[in-house]
């Protein structure tokens, strides 16, 4: 569409601004047992040399030096007690005041206003086209995100630090659960949701859908109002409109009213979609009664999902990642990997992937990889956890991926906070993860404990009981960033309890046509400095998800198995980083610049043309899969530990190689679950 058109212009246009020089915003594993490599992009061009000094050079290369190792010393501390927090690991090591204080540490680094100075007076001295010159623009930028001028703004941002870790702290120790048949069950905010889309019993699903909405009760009494509220002061202390338009513009480059101008294009575009979906979903499935939110995904899909369940034991699912993306020659360049993937008390209610060692090139050319931590939620017991636990693992595994392959010459080109763009990082993770809902990838690794392919019927009924109704999951998705926006819009005097709840209601209701299966407050974005006023990431990643699966299906034909998907994303996407913006990435690789076109035709697509489409990948991907290639080995050129909390389960470094470790871990889930 036009309108469309004009607000990606709009768009790239502010990102472009993130390439110039600008002024600043107002506002567990040791890697060194692994291998240096040394990579020849590290080194100065003769340019650089000639043109300056030797003390002069000297003096830029000892300063980046030293922000690179000091940087990286406290990213690892901070991230360590992150990862123990949120995991709930035992140990005296991990608690919430050293989070604060390690974070504090960090955040202080990059606030260091003679720091900016510093970056700024070497830029004057160095080649604008120099490598140097690369790194110093990335700093500019980073501090420019961290440094606030205000000492009043730099108080609020340690109280609501606090706030926050006091808060998460709190939610991770709230007992959630149903009453089922007179009986109180305990369940994970991650059970609840399942159970809403796949139990049968419609009262169970309805007390389900009220145990999660429990959660806005318990944050909004426990510390949210108040987070708010002070997130806001500290925005507006340093010129900003309020916390989102400050989130916004450090995490991709413009400010919030450019990006709700795409969104408002995506929302105005989709709603008749939406409203003709919704009247249909009515009339087929037995009236109003079908869009209440306990009722609505189970009466899309949760047949079909039971159905399909025995196609995605999750106990293969390590194993299922490793072969598809080894087979799109995904590598992640001699990186170490942390998987905690098994739901449990007092674990974190999202899953999420962190490093705490960014890869990086060093000075003498050698290749630092990364160490990853990533985490999901599966109950194998659980009625469609398999296929939920397996998009999980794919998703957080692009994410992985993509920071595996950043080689650039500084950890913070590799690092996943501001000024790294939302949009950019989440485009990794959802394109890899789109894999899991595409015929021919199913043909091939929806495979029963007994062996057995997913049969095409199956494919088709899921097709068919789905496709009509994705705008749903669309319009869901951009009701987060639309809730964030009018909560921090809110006159503080107005900001309370019941007025956050009243306004996730009403948003809920316009957005999305009615009350949302997954609540607003319910979801762990929210709470989280981090996460919060993050999720417009998505939408402009889903629209760059389907814009460059449009490219690989024009170019090469197909992407499940497809060996240039690795090459291709690795040198266009992964491998720059944060050095260049969202939009030229996307540019750069299909050609075209970013719009939703390709997401809203998909929407627009007849089932009838979608079920054409998908018999012919899957007839030719079952086709392929005559030969047994199941004793082959899996080289993802990374170190793997499968770990459930403190416990180790399985190491490739243990137990030989990745198929090894994947057998260990399968035979522990099937040990730990086995039914009675």
């Amino acid at each position: 569409d036009a309108t469309m058109r004009i607000a990606a212009k709009a768009f790239l246009t502010s990102q472009a601004l993130l390439a110039l020089p600008k002024a600043a915003t107002v506002s567990s594993f040791s890697p060194s047992s692994l291998t240096a490599r040394r990579l020849p992009s590290a080194a100065l061009s003769a340019t650089e040399t000639k043109t300056m000094s030797g003390s002069s050079l000297a003096d830029v290369t000892n300063f980046i030096d030293s922000i690179n190792v000091s940087y990286e010393s406290l990213h690892l501390s901070y991230e360590r007690q992150f990862w123990g927090t949120k995991m709930s690991l035992s140990g005296i090591d991990y608690s919430t005041d050293e989070l604060t204080r390690t974070k504090g540490e960090m955040e202080a680094f990059l606030a260091d206003e003679s720091k900016l100075a510093q970056t700024r007076d070497f830029l004057k001295s160095v080649p604008a086209d120099s490598a140097h010159a690369k790194t110093l623009k990335m700093l500019e930028r980073t501090f420019g995100c961290y440094i606030m001028e205000s000492e009043e703004a730099k108080t609020l941002r340690a109280e609501a630090t606090k706030i926050e870790g006091q808060l998460e702290d709190a939610r991770n120790k709230l007992t959630l659960g149903a009453t089922i048949n007179g009986k109180f069950e305990e369940m994970s905010s991650v059970g609840l949701r399942n159970k809403v889309r796949v139990d049968p019993d419609e009262e169970v699903r309805k007390a389900c859908y009220e145990g999660l909405s429990k959660i806005g009760d318990f944050v909004t009494d426990n510390g949210f109002v108040e987070l708010v509220k002070v997130r806001n002061r500290m925005a507006k202390k340093l010129g900003f409109e309020d916390f989102y338009d400050y989130k916004v513009t450090n995490a991709e480059g413009f400010g919030k009213v450019a990006l709700f101008e795409i969104l408002d294009t995506l929302e105005e575009g989709t709603r008749p979609i939406m409203e003709a979906a919704r009247e249909l979903f009515a009339k087929e499935k037995g009236g109003d009664n079908a869009l209440e939110p306990w009722n609505l995904s189970f009466l899309m899909s949760g047949d079909v999902t039971r159905r399909m369940d025995p196609y995605f034991p999750f106990e293969k699912s390590v194993e299922q990642w490793g072969r598809s993306f080894s087979a799109m020659n995904i590598s992640y360049r001699g990186a170490t990997m942390d998987l905690d993937l098994l739901d449990r008390k007092g674990k974190y209610s999202n899953g999420f992937c962190h490093w705490p060692q960014p890869a990086w090139v060093k000075p003498d050319g050698s290749w630092q990889p990364s160490t990853t931590h990533f985490t999901s939620l599966a109950d194998p017991s659980a009625i469609g956890s398999g296929h939920t636990g397996l998009t999980t693992l794919m998703h957080e595994a692009g994410h992985a991926a993509h920071f595996a392959n950043v080689e650039m010459p500084s950890p913070l080109f590799s690092q996943e906070r501001s000024p790294t763009s939302v949009a950019y990082a989440e485009l990794q993770s959802m394109f890899l993860d789109s894999l899991v809902g595409d015929a021919d990838w199913m043909a091939k690794y929806a495979i029963s404990r007994e062996g057995e392919a997913i049969p095409w019927d199956l494919v088709a009924d899921q097709i068919k009981a789905t496709h009509p109704y994705k705008v749903f999951a669309l319009r869901g998705m951009i009701a987060v960033p639309y809730f964030e926006k009018a909560l921090y819009e809110m006159a503080e005097e107005d900001v309370t309890a019941e007025s956050i709840k009243a306004l996730a209601y009403k948003v809920e209701k316009d957005v999305q046509g009615g009350l949302s299966p997954r609540p607003l407050l319910s979801v762990p974005h929210i709470l989280s400095d981090e996460a919060s006023c993050y999720y417009h990431g998505y939408v402009l990643a889903e629209m760059g998800v389907h814009q460059t699966r449009d490219f690989f299906y024009g170019r090469d034909g197909f992407i499940s198995d497809n060996p240039k998907v690795g090459p291709t994303v690795t040198e266009a996407y992964w491998k720059p980083g944060n050095s260049e913006p969202f939009l030229s990435l996307v540019d750069n690789l299909t050609g075209a610049p970013l719009t939703g076109q390709a997401w809203v035709k998909e929407l627009k697509q007849s089932v009838d043309d979608v079920m054409k489409e998908e018999k012919v990948k899957y007839d030719a991907k079952r086709a392929e899969c005559t030969d047994d290639s199941s004793s082959e080995d899996i080289d993802l050129d990374m170190r793997i530990r499968i770990v459930d909390g403190d416990v180790v389960l399985a190491d490739t470094a243990t137990e030989g190689s990745f198929l090894a470790a994947c057998k260990v871990f399968e035979e522990y889930v099937q040990k730990r679950f086995a039914k009675e």
